[in-house]
């Protein structure tokens, strides 16, 4: 396994050839499964799924079309971007395992900080309750999306990833109707209160890692 950790922004065409090529490569067996930790310039992708509407500001930010599943999302400076290159062929040919083990990742991760990540169903990605904001119309806590999950397969490998939000700027999200979600809002680590770094993500994110997927390899 290698983890790499980039320290300047990454243009995401730059990053989306790496990964393609990366992940030819784990394929044909010539290069080890790979973990890679950035940050992007602010600009929207659109999923397979995405929905023309929920763009609502197209010339605020670049937008990119990606193959990787889900909806619209923002990437930008502040938001860990986990591009994940595993071999889910050699780790039980299991998809939706797959995507439980990303998500139990990011929810590890986010423990390590003392905060409860949960999953939602028909909600993609990791959510957190927020006890400081008002109650929902329905009376239900409001919940805001701190981490986003989409990936693409190929020949068994994955691709693509995992974001969280770290020190985003929030209203960057203003622009798309994240992951098709206008009900709720979007959240950071510092959002909540809580001084952390990226650095502090990152080891948090190598540290539970194995304890998510050191079974499977």
């Amino acid at each position: 396994m290698e983890w790499i950790t980039s320290d300047k922004l990454v243009a995401y065409p730059e990053a989306v050839a790496f990964m393609e090529d990366r992940a030819a490569q784990i394929a044909a067996g010539t290069a080890d499964e790979c973990i890679w930790l950035v940050e992007h310039p602010p600009l929207y992708t659109a999923g397979t799924s995405a929905k023309p509407a929920d763009l609502t500001d197209p010339d605020r930010f670049e937008v990119h079309t990606s193959k990787r599943g889900g909806q619209y999302t923002y990437h930008g400076p502040g938001q860990r971007v986990v591009y994940v290159m595993l071999d889910v062929g050699k780790r039980g040919r299991d998809v939706r395992k797959f995507v439980e083990q990303l998500e139990t990742w990011v929810i590890a991760a986010l423990a390590e900080f003392n905060v409860r990540g949960e999953i939602r169903e028909g909600r993609v990605g990791v959510w957190v309750e927020r006890d400081d904001k008002p109650l929902t119309a329905s009376g239900a806590r409001a919940e805001d999306k701190i981490a986003a999950i989409g990936i693409r397969l190929r020949k068994w490998v994955s691709f693509h990833g995992i974001s969280i939000n770290v020190e985003p700027d929030l209203d960057h999200f203003g622009g798309i109707v994240p992951c098709g979600i206008a009900e709720h809002g979007v959240t950071s680590l510092v959002d909540l209160g809580l001084p952390v770094t990226m650095d502090d993500v990152d080891l948090a994110l190598k540290r539970t890692f194995d304890q998510v997927f050191a079974s499977d390899s």
